[in-house]
């Protein structure tokens, strides 16, 4: 069963932060660590300097001729089967690193000297160089490594969603970048049938399958060799009918196969192509129906009949946040994720309904700050289920909870506006008094994003929210 259906939520994947797994059962996805390190959500950032931390460590220790205790860092390296993300068949057992697994890994790490040349540059790099390394493995390190990330990540989203956790539970070891060693204490975390399970963000996961040994080799490695063959008209180069000379990569196989052996051979003479590789190798979030077999179309029909049959009043309150968490969820991922709902601000002073963190690279999420010059690391949400128009004290809510740290955007959403015009105007007075831009949302306007939402084309909600700004923000 996945857990949305264990614990009776009641929300399909597309309107969850998480991965919704299947806790009987591995779901074929992957911790990337590459494509960790090119995000620029704090989640994210705060998980790469602990994987750099662990892997720095690692290549001290190396350097240092201090072999046994680089190699007691990998002991700690088991299968992380909280996760139920990778490759195992029924039963999620961990395809990854096993204990005798990783110290075969670490052998092969010293015996490829990629440490030593200064071949690895990143914890990924392992995939490329590192014989009898995989997806899978590379995947359960990360695992092992941010463990303590993953933990703080599910304990959000299980108090976000109202799911019971356990106390005084191992958290498993994972690395502390500050003492540069592993840890592991006693803490809540989410058990199911005396497993902990780990939650993990859906849109931190991948299949794994841009950075690639196959990938480097076909598209980078054999592409330069094909340039340098021609350069010096060696004997492997051939002239079409017009006169344009080339080289098979056919043949450029035949001469030099694809081996991990051959790529640290090739990558210590030429760094630069590894370096092409890295800059120009691109992943993306997945699309909730990469994830989950839905249909994105019909859940948007179903949460927009379900918003409006939603009486206003306090008395459905937590219905009304609940489903506008979802449907934001739903919405605005990938560009906003990590929902955290009721988040203390100001020592316990000042509740805000939801927040969430902004991972957009464009988009109008992206422009506030980039174009606007309004800090947004956190989106502030603030919905209020009144039968009447939110006014300046609802108004005034909001914005005090912003700041330069925390950001200084965010969405009051209601149900109806009597005067739309008058609480834009409202808005205005907020904006250019510099005290933030509240952006607002009924039921109508929550309703058309829903209409003509598009996984794979965010077009439209871009410029829906693009005019509501530009309502507030321009004269």
């Amino acid at each position: 069963m996945r857990i949305s259906e264990i614990f009776n939520l009641g929300k399909s994947q597309a309107e969850l932060d998480f991965v919704d797994i299947d806790t009987n059962r591995d779901t074929p996805l992957f911790l990337d660590p590459f494509f960790l390190g090119i995000r620029k959500d704090n989640w994210s950032s705060e998980a790469t300097l602990t994987l750099r931390s662990f892997f720095q460590r690692l290549i001290d220790l190396i350097r240092a001729d201090e072999n046994d205790a680089a190699r007691h860092l990998f002991e700690f390296l088991h299968e992380p089967n909280s996760t139920c993300l990778g490759l195992s068949v029924g039963e999620p057992e961990g395809n990854g690193v096993g204990n005798e697994d990783a110290i075969k890994i670490f052998d092969n790490l010293l015996k490829s000297k990629a440490v030593q040349t200064g071949l690895l540059q990143d914890i990924e790099d392992n995939i490329l160089f590192v014989d009898n390394f995989g997806k899978d493995k590379l995947s359960d390190m990360t695992t092992n490594i941010i463990r303590k990330h993953l933990i703080e990540y599910t304990k959000a989203q299980c108090e976000l969603l109202g799911i019971p956790m356990t106390v005084n539970v191992p958290s498993g070891f994972y690395w502390s970048r500050q003492q540069e060693i592993w840890v592991t204490k006693h803490t809540q975390m989410l058990v199911i049938n005396q497993k902990p399970i780990l939650l993990v963000p859906k849109g931190v996961v991948s299949f794994c399958d841009s950075y690639t040994p196959d990938k480097y080799y076909n598209h980078f490695v054999l592409n330069f060799l094909q340039n340098e063959h021609i350069k010096i008209n060696s004997a492997l180069v051939q002239e079409r009918k017009s006169g344009e000379k080339f080289v098979t990569k056919k043949d450029l196989k035949e001469d030099n196969p694809q081996s991990k052996e051959f790529l640290r051979r090739f990558t210590l003479k030429h760094p630069e192509v590894l370096e092409q590789f890295k800059s120009q190798t691109k992943t993306e979030s997945l699309k909730n129906i990469e994830i989950s077999d839905i249909s994105v179309k019909q859940i948007c029909k179903t949460l927009g009949e379900k918003l409006v049959a939603i009486p206003s009043g306090n008395a459905d309150a937590t219905s009304f946040h609940n489903t506008i968490l979802g449907i934001l969820e739903l919405l605005f991922y990938p560009n906003l994720i990590y929902p955290v709902k009721e988040r203390e601000i100001h020592q316990g002073r000042k509740r805000i309904d939801i927040t969430f963190d902004n991972a957009a690279k464009d988009g109008i999420f992206y422009r506030l700050a980039e174009n606007m010059m309004l800090p947004c690391q956190y989106l502030f949400i603030e919905c209020k289920n009144y039968s009447s128009d939110p006014a300046n004290p609802e108004l005034d809510q909001l914005s005090g909870r912003f700041s330069v740290n925390r950001g200084r955007v965010g969405f009051l959403v209601c149900r109806t506006f009597a005067d739309r015009n008058l609480f834009i105007e409202r808005c205005r007075d907020t904006y250019k008094d510099g005290r933030g831009l509240i952006v607002p949302l009924c039921d109508q306007d929550i309703i058309n994003m829903l209409d003509n939402h598009n996984e794979y084309n965010d077009a439209f909600i871009d410029k829906y929210l693009s005019d509501l700004i530009r309502d507030i923000a321009i004269d």
